[in-house]
């Protein structure tokens, strides 16, 4: 079985292209994000994997530049600090590394951001929970197999199943979002 770059390239290009329908939801999204940090509000990103460098690059993104020159924004990714991750997961269980840290750091008017391909990532799940107790806006960035729409504030399905494709489709987005955020904060 050979595999096929332009077959690839071909389901992204569908998957881009639906992604621009979402175009709305995602200003809506964005516009949250610069009410959060004018109120001197944080924006948390986690996830797993892939999704756990997307966390990562995102709030890179906002907390040192997108494409602009100028203040950094209140950006952190719940990823980063291997020693809370792992001891946290020894301590209590990986299903808690997100949802202990929310809860050490997240204030009402904060907004969470989990990432999940398959929507179904337990840890990640969690976080945005607690996120929502502590009276944070919580958005998951998901797939379209996702099925519980109504748990989050905000639920943004990337058009596909395949996880490459959502996986290409998040990070678009969260740049999308990126761009959006820092041209109005830099107003």
């Amino acid at each position: 079985m050979s595999y096929s770059i332009e077959e690839h390239l071909m389901a992204s290009y569908e998957t881009f292209r639906k992604t621009i329908q979402l175009s709305s939801k995602i200003e809506s999204i964005s516009k949250l994000l610069v009410d959060c940090l004018r109120s001197k509000g944080t924006i948390y990103w986690f996830g797993n994997g892939g999704s756990a460098s997307d966390a990562e690059h995102l709030a890179a993104e906002l907390s040192g530049r997108f494409a602009l020159d100028r203040a950094p924004l209140n950006s952190i990714s719940l990823t980063c600090n291997s020693s809370v991750v792992t001891a946290i997961a020894n301590d209590y269980g990986f299903e808690n590394i997100f949802s202990r840290q929310i809860d050490a750091h997240v204030q009402s008017g904060d907004i969470a951001i989990g990432i999940s391909t398959s929507g179904k990532s337990l840890n990640v799940l969690k976080g945005l929970k607690t996120a929502k107790d502590r009276g944070a806006v919580t958005v998951l960035f998901t797939g379209e197999n996702y099925r519980d729409i109504s748990e989050f504030d905000h639920v943004l399905m990337a058009p596909s199943q395949i996880t490459a494709q959502i996986q290409e489709a998040h990070i678009a987005i969260g740049q999308a979002i990126c761009g959006f955020v820092e041209s109005e904060m830099s107003t």
